[in-house]
């Protein structure tokens, strides 16, 4: 049985958010794997990461490694003081924009498959 975020003491509001993200991650990616480390969902592709999920109180992330490398809807991620991981950030559900989320999951996977050789590139 594939992995989902669990039922946990979250806020249901968030764990929403987080349950939609994961679909459409996995829509975007249909060999993605979903693996818990650090407490924390990381979707996987061939054993490499692709992104993460990351609730607080205030906000969702989907955070990206080597996200200097990606070119598409950069007006929508933050890097809030990280070097080399952006993210989508989105206070509700209503604010995600599942074209946006798609095409930076998918963009990233193409610069990871492009980069598979330098062990540097996650």
């Amino acid at each position: 049985m594939p992995a989902s975020i669990p039922d946990k003491p979250l806020n249901e509001i968030k764990r929403d958010d987080l349950l939609h993200l994961q679909m459409i991650i996995e829509q975007a990616l249909l060999n993605a794997e979903l693996l818990f480390k650090w407490k924390t969902p990381f979707f996987y592709v061939d054993k490499r990461p692709i992104c993460y999920l990351n609730q607080t109180k205030d906000y969702v992330d989907v955070g990206f490694w080597n996200a200097t490398h990606l070119t598409v809807f950069q007006e929508f991620m933050t890097a809030d003081g990280r070097k080399m991981i952006k993210s989508l950030r989105y206070e509700s559900i209503e604010a995600i924009n599942d074209d946006v989320l798609t095409a930076v999951v998918k963009e990233t996977y193409e610069i990871r498959e492009k980069n598979s050789g330098n062990r540097f590139f996650y």
